[in-house]
């Protein structure tokens, strides 16, 4: 199956990456690979994830605060957004919002 990225939630990865990787050396690897991981398993058992809207689903990142949300079709597994949630409450937080001590 093909895996394929909006330009927004690619963009989306960099910033956080290198935000984490800003935080301690190696820690934005580990993150690319929880993102990586979470793809991987939404490829195989995309019907495990819950659905946020219409057609898209979403898949939470082990140890990082970051849902993937994805589509897919019979041929290709969309990454529609990467985003930063936040415990205080306020669910998905939007690309451009800022949030205390963490990526956007």
């Amino acid at each position: 199956m093909r895996i394929a990225f909006r330009p927004e939630a690619r963009a989306e990865v960099i910033e956080a990456k290198a935000w984490y990787e800003r935080q301690a050396s190696g820690l934005g690897l580990e993150f690319a690979r929880a993102v990586e991981a979470s793809i991987s398993s939404a490829v195989r058992m995309p019907e495990a994830y819950p659905v946020i809207e219409v057609e898209c689903r979403r898949a939470l990142l082990r140890r990082f605060p970051h849902a993937v949300i994805f589509r897919l079709s019979s041929e290709e597994l969309l990454v529609v957004a990467v985003f930063h949630h936040t415990a205080r409450g306020a669910g998905l937080v939007m690309p451009g919002q800022s949030v205390t001590a963490a990526p956007a």
